[in-house]
């Protein structure tokens, strides 16, 4: 079983003159049931289907299956999916010690303003080097779970 490994921060500060690429990514959600979701991803012009198991206790890693699919069809998947569109430009940056890349995401539409950042580990207990922009931790926190901002947006947040 594939396992993603990752930690996620909300970002405060300059991220984008320290990024070496910039995609633009549209992303739905068929299935967002507790423990797994199904998700379509457009990243820039390739497709994606992507299926995720549950979190783990911390919420640090869990299953993650994804293959590519033609861009036709997630374009007709993306029509399947439950209300609400992800929307977001997704920057990759360096750690300063350029042993992992930081991917950040900026989030449009009914999420503007919120911006976060994660980082893949090879293990939980990997370290890492934080950038000057990286602020409070998120991991495990659902809330930030782009299948949860898919209904229940940032700006209801308050």
């Amino acid at each position: 079983m594939a396992q993603e490994i990752e930690r996620k921060f909300l970002v405060e500060g300059d991220f984008k003159s320290k990024s070496y690429a910039c995609s633009h990514i549209q992303q739905g959600y068929i299935g967002t049931k507790p423990g797994r979701t199904v998700r379509i991803r457009i990243r820039d012009e390739r497709a994606y289907l992507t299926i995720k198991g549950p979190a783990g206790k911390a919420g640090l890693s869990r299953y993650e299956f994804e293959t590519e699919i033609s861009l036709a069809d997630a374009r007709d998947l993306l029509l399947l999916c439950e209300p609400g569109i992800i929307d977001k430009h997704r920057y990759l940056v360096k750690s300063p010690d350029g042993l992992h890349t930081w991917e950040v995401d900026e989030f449009h539409g009914d999420n503007d303003g919120l911006i976060m950042a994660e980082i893949e580990l090879g293990s939980e207990d990997e370290s890492f080097e934080k950038p000057d922009f990286i602020g409070r931790e998120v991991t495990g926190d659902r809330r930030y779970y782009n299948g949860h901002l898919r209904a229940n947006p940032y700006k209801f947040w308050g």
